[in-house]
């Protein structure tokens, strides 16, 4: 009988908050088994670094959102800096997570996405044809901007509800805005818990959605990593 087989990198990642440079060593090394196992199990799983002080504001937090969104509290996560501790995005590499960090939620629900998906399709064909316009020309080029870039998310498997207009059209887009502006305020008055300035979301379609999201965001932020790693060599 074969024991089970572990890539030598991943090895190493046994702390549930990882050193986010270790994480990105690993993610490279390792190849696109060790992102997977990464995505899987230190980027949606376990109790979030924010909320390691009191892990039951976490699990009523999930519980208060799915109730108002109409998703299961376990569809609902976290993600980011507040997730392990420190961030591994480019540019922000090893920075803290704080309490008044900004907290970035994850929902993998099908339904949801279904619905946030034919939200953005009514705007986009509203924006296209001219029966909305953009109020000042910086919404314009944000709408522009999101008229390209978000039917390529969608066809990735996810959807930032940051993209579509908070207007009386899109009743999901709607609720979802003001259950986050909320959310950022209940934690503000309950101990222990994360003071966020505000929080954010993304919806992914599936599990897989996300786990394959999130290896290639893993890679590309590793790719950053060395780069950065061999121009310091350099000079």
């Amino acid at each position: 009988m074969e024991p089970f087989s572990i890539p030598d990198p991943l090895k190493s990642l046994t702390d549930p908050y990882p050193p986010p440079r270790l994480v990105l060593d690993v993610a490279g090394r390792g190849g696109e088994t060790a992102r997977i196992a990464i995505a899987r199990l230190w980027l949606s799983e376990g109790i979030p670094y924010a909320f390691r002080k009191c892990p039951a504001v976490y699990e009523s937090l999930r519980s208060w959102l799915s109730v108002i969104l109409g998703v299961h509290a376990k569809e609902i996560g976290v993600v980011g800096s507040a997730r392990i501790g420190k961030s591994i995005s480019p540019g922000k590499l090893g920075k803290q997570f704080s309490a008044a960090s900004d907290l970035d939620l994850v929902i993998v629900s099908k339904g949801l996405f279904e619905t946030l998906r034919e939200e953005f399709c009514q705007w986009l064909l509203a924006f296209e044809s001219g029966r909305i316009t953009a109020k000042n020309d910086k919404e314009q080029k944000h709408w522009k901007d999101n008229s390209r870039r978000v039917p390529k998310n969608i066809t990735a498997g996810f959807l930032d509800p940051k993209f579509i207009p908070n207007h009386q059209p899109y009743p999901m887009t709607r609720r979802i805005d003001e259950s986050l502006f909320l959310l950022a305020g209940k934690l503000k008055r309950t101990p222990n818990a994360p003071k966020p300035r505000k929080a954010s979301v993304q919806c992914f379609e599936s599990w897989d959605s996300f786990v394959r999201q999130k290896s290639l965001n893993l890679r590309a932020c590793w790719e950053d990593m060395e780069k950065t790693r061999h121009e310091r060599n350099v000079r």
